[in-house]
Formats: C-alpha cells, structure tokens, sequence
C-alpha cells in the first residue's frame, strides 16, 4: 500500500486507514496528488463554476473559468487566506495553565516628598500620554498647586491620576490576558506568561511605569507567536469550516478528521512544521469529500438566483459572491469560498417562495419565478 501521504506513516496492505493518523485509504489519492509537486487545483470543478457564473451573468467573460495552464496554488501557501481570515480555530488544541487575572486595584502609593511629587507628576503625564489617558484635567490644576508650594494639594491630583492610569492598566492586562487566552488553546505561549506574573508584582508595588513596560513587551510577544503560527491556527479554522459545511450538506467528514486531530496535537505540542502539514492535507481531504456535494449545492442555488432574476429581483450580489468563489477556488483558499458560498446561501434563501402561494420574498404576487434555465 505503500506510505501515507498526511503522515508518512506505513499502511499495511487491505487496511482501510492509516494506523498512525487514521486517514481513510481512500483519501490517499487526492491528497497524494495535492501534496505533491504535480498538485494542482481541480480545473474541472472550477470550470463547472465557471459555467454557473455565466448561466446567471451573461455579461462575465469566459476568462473566469481556470485552465490547465495556470500556476497550481502552493498547498501550504496561505497568504490569502491570512487576509480572509484571522481568527483562530473554536476548538482547543491543549489545556493551557491558568495565568491568574487581576484580584484588585493597587494600593495607593505611599506619601513622598514635594521633589518626588513633583517627578511623580511627570512621570504619570507622560505615562497617561503613552496610554492615551486624558489627564490634563490634573495637568492644569497641578501647575498652581506647584507654584505656591501647595504639597496637600500636589499629592492629591498626583492620587487622583494614580487611579485613572491603574485603573486604564488594569484594563489593558485583562484585555491582553484574553488574548493570550484564546492563543494559548492553540500553541505554546511560554515566555509570555511569565511576564503576567511581573506585571502582577509591578501593579502591586505601585510602579506604573514598570507595569507599562512589561504589558508592552507581552503584547509584542504575543504578536509574535501570531504571527509564527498564524498558517496553523488558520489552517485549523479552515479544516472545521469545510467539516462543519459537509455536515450540513449531509455528508460524513469523518474519514478526513484524523490528520485534523494529529494536526492539533502538534500544534499544542508547540511542533509547527508539522502541524501546518497535517492540517493542509486535512483540508485537502475534507475538500475531496465536499466538493461533489458542494456543487449540487451551488447548482440548486443557482436555479434560486435564476428565479429571483425573472422576477426582476437585483441579483448583482449573488453573482458577486459567485465571482468571488472562482477566485477563491483558484487560490486554494477554502475559508474564503466557504464564506462566499454562505453569503451566496443568504442571498438565496431571503429569494425563496414566501409560504406555498405567491411570488419570491419581497415580489408581489403575481410576478412569481419563471422556471430556472
């Protein structure tokens, strides 16, 4: 039987899986020849699309059908997709540790003299600046204060502005604590939880300015491990949208969901390379088993836009939607077809018979659908 093509992993002959990554035999071949240097798109199928376009447009070019001829998407390249799509897969990955939140406010600072005051005052100004805090409220009254030595008065704006900047920080930990959060399922984010704890240590101690400056690195850090791993967890939300539209469309996403568990387990494992095979060739697989679904399904809507156009309903949106599931199909990009295919969806069922008598939603009666072409 030769290796599988998702994991390398040896298949004894008759079995009907993979022993390692479970992958059904009978998704070896698409995913053997996506995965290789011959992988191509399927010109048919984006022929098909093709054609569907232009049975609801007639003013689209044949142009928008692919050929043969153009340059295979790369399987692993997710450029597009990146921009499509940002958000992370809704399923975890590991059960990261707990990075304890913020249980209270700091403690007011203690008591300094008028020269510390004084370079307190600057300091939390040029701190609510790098925050964007409005402090100049403070700003104004201190400069009196200041002038005739007023220290009472000094230490209680220099208080007053304490608050708003521990408040504002507190604020901006919690926001980044979520982030990371919703990271951590996914992959490792070591380095950054232990700055948590010493933002934690700094807020305690009353030194704003500290607590600033570690936030900030923890939010670069987590920017970097975005960034790092954003083909996997992007890959990951792709494989449950193309498992999640089979179901719908009634088929069984099973024989493709083993390389999607082996992909992340990798991914929390922290090994990316890895991942982000595993997972292209699930999406791949998963793509096998939708597609012949897939496209009954855009024929029948197809048949809906066409009745919406004899009812003289505007069907631009719809066939913009079409366009935009050639394009891409043609990038290899599933995340953004299967958005397009739901806009299309929308769009088609807003145009579906108002009850059993009548015309289309939102047509009078007596200017229902002519038969679909």
């Amino acid at each position: 039987m030769g290796a599988c093509p998702a994991c390398a992993s040896e298949v004894p002959g008759g079995a009907a899986e993979c022993p390692a990554c479970k992958l059904s035999v009978e998704l070896f071949g698409v995913v053997r020849e996506a995965a290789g240097p011959e992988g191509r798109k399927d010109p048919v199928f984006m022929q098909t699309v093709g054609e569907l376009l232009r049975s609801v447009d007639l003013t689209t070019a044949a142009s928008t059908a692919t050929t043969d001829e153009d340059e295979p998407p790369q399987l692993l390249d997710r450029g597009g997709t990146r921009r499509r799509m940002g958000a992370p897969a809704d399923r975890p990955a590991r059960s990261p540790d707990a990075v304890a939140p913020l249980d209270a406010l700091p403690s007011l600072p203690p008591r300094v003299e008028s020269d510390a005051l004084r370079r307190r005052l600057e300091e939390y100004s040029q701190l609510g600046r790098r925050l964007g805090v409005d402090l100049s409220g403070q700003v104004g009254r201190a400069g009196p204060a200041a002038l005739v030595a007023d220290d009472a008065a000094l230490e209680t704006i220099v208080r007053e502005m304490f608050v708003r900047l521990a408040s504002t920080l507190a604020e901006e930990y919690e926001r980044t604590l979520g982030r990371r959060n919703e990271l951590a399922q996914l992959v490792p984010t070591t380095s950054a939880d232990v700055e948590f704890a010493a933002i934690r240590g700094a807020l305690s101690a009353g030194d704003l300015a500290g607590a600033f400056r570690r936030l900030d690195h923890v939010r670069e850090q987590l920017s970097q491990v975005e960034e790092d791993w954003a083909t996997g967890r992007i890959l990951a939300t792709e494989c449950d949208l193309l498992a999640e539209t089979l179901r719908e469309l009634g088929g069984d996403p099973g024989p493709a969901l083993g390389p999607l568990q082996e992909g992340r387990k990798y991914l929390g494992a922290g090994r990316r390379e890895p991942a982000e095979r595993m997972l292209a060739r699930s999406a791949i697989a998963l793509w096998s088993l939708l597609k012949p679904r897939f496209m009954e399904e855009l024929k029948r809507l197809r048949d809906r836009i066409l009745e919406a156009k004899s009812a003289g309903l505007d069907i631009a949106p719809a066939i913009a939607e079409l366009r935009s599931i050639t394009v891409e199909l043609k990038a290899r990009n599933f995340v953004g077809t299967i958005g397009a295919y739901r806009h299309l969806k929308a769009f088609a069922d807003r145009a579906e018979p108002a009850g059993a008598v009548g015309g289309l939603e939102g047509v009078p009666d007596g200017a229902g659908p002519a038969p679909s072409a």
